[in-house]
């Protein structure tokens, strides 16, 4: 058996917990060991507040009360900005989960992992905010460690260290997508569990 879900949330800080908690909760039900539903809520709770930070023209999400420009397009794109959706599939073995924005995406790769970032959307061409490891191509997204002294960006950094796979990238078009999974473990009758 399996299941999934998407939520599709405005880009608001309240959203973050009320993701977290549904996510908790999902993971609850079917059984799922605490200690791995805890990795995946905070690697989540990253994304997330990652969503809500950087994930369009604040103005769009009615945060600031007036229309802003960043959203180019139809009315529908407009919209979008507005929002973020967080996608998660649980089966037997694995949950996957993956956040989508509508900003401007991640910022071209730095040059060396101790640069610090560029801002987002300082890149006319944005492209994923990674720096390949050697090995595997395939799996080489590592995000780049901020400085010891700054204030910020921390969150994808720690999304890669509780979750097994993890990938930083850009939609064709417009928006930054995090997805990343891990490896479940169960608890004794769990619903999902494999047989």
């Amino acid at each position: 058996m399996s299941m999934w879900w998407s939520l599709h949330l405005r880009r608001e800080a309240a959203s973050v917990p009320l993701a977290r908690r549904f996510l908790l909760g999902t993971m609850e039900t079917a059984g799922v060991d605490p200690d791995i539903s805890y990795d995946l809520s905070v690697a989540l709770s990253e994304a997330c507040a990652n969503a809500v930070e950087h994930g369009g023209d604040l103005r769009e999400a009615g945060s600031t009360g007036g229309p802003g420009p960043a959203c180019a397009g139809d009315e529908r794109s407009r919209h979008a900005c507005g929002q973020y959706r967080v996608t998660a599939y649980l089966d037997g073995e694995k949950c996957r989960i993956e956040v989508a924005d509508s900003g401007p995406g991640f910022p071209a790769p730095c040059a060396s992992r101790g640069a610090a970032p560029r801002p987002a959307g300082s890149s006319p061409d944005p492209v994923p905010y990674a720096v390949p490891q050697a090995g595997d191509p395939a799996h080489g997204r590592t995000a780049v460690h901020p400085p010891a002294t700054a204030e910020s960006g921390r969150g994808l950094c720690l999304i890669e260290e509780l979750a097994d796979h993890v990938h930083f990238g850009n939609r064709p078009g417009r928006g930054a997508v995090v997805s990343f999974d891990k490896v479940l473990k169960w608890r004794e009758g769990a619903l999902l569990m494999v047989s």
